[in-house]
């Protein structure tokens, strides 16, 4: 009875590790990994927004509708609760990553509306949010690329024989990933200048 036991255990083992159990587990931390540093990258984005609208306002206080759609859309993208568990919601994801481009956009549109005021863009406060924005930015695509690759791993993972039935049998779900709704974006990077050159 004891060698039966100690066998089946064996081959369970033996089962379990040529599954993929061990590789969806190793790829689902990969994503939670990846997940948690795109959070902090977009959270120290919406940390910088109060000190930009509030140097904006200093210079250019007319401006009124640019500078509450900045501050609603923070707002929008901070009701947001980022669990973990909102990668394995498509439906909370897709609202997460809309709240994030409306940032953006309305962040452009400050940007945009900066260049009209030279005196903005010449005060030493700007132009140390402008770096920090600037990498912000860069972090922030970053992070969602490693985020995307870690996910396309696990869902191919999930996906593919025999580890789908490993999948099933265990609950795991192939999860959803930043998507770009306009393809132009793709080969545009964002633009954060406020009026500085190009580096080369």
């Amino acid at each position: 009875m004891r060698k039966w036991l100690l066998s089946l255990i064996l081959l369970s083992t033996l089962a379990l590790s040529g599954c993929g159990y061990n590789t969806l587990q190793t790829t689902d931390e990969q994503i939670k990994a990846g997940w948690g540093e795109v959070l902090n990258q977009y959270q120290r984005r919406a940390d910088l927004v109060p000190n930009l609208v509030n140097t904006v306002k200093g210079f250019a206080a007319q401006e009124q509708a640019v500078l509450l759609g900045v501050t609603n859309a923070r707002a929008k993208v901070g009701s947001i609760q980022a669990t973990p568990e909102l990668i394995n919601d498509p439906q909370a994801f897709t609202k997460f990553q809309q709240a994030q481009g409306e940032l953006s956009s309305a962040l452009s549109r400050l940007l945009v509306v900066s260049e009209n005021y030279p005196q903005l863009k010449s005060d030493a406060n700007f132009r140390d949010l402008q770096a920090q924005l600037e990498g912000t930015e860069n972090r922030i695509t970053v992070a969602r690329n490693r985020y995307i690759k870690a996910v396309q791993e696990y869902n191919v993972v999930v996906r593919s024989f025999p580890s789908n039935l490993t999948a099933m049998l265990f609950g795991f779900k192939v999860k959803p990933s930043f998507t770009v709704e306009d393809e132009k974006a793709i080969a545009k990077p964002p633009t954060v200048d406020f009026g500085t050159a190009p580096a080369k």
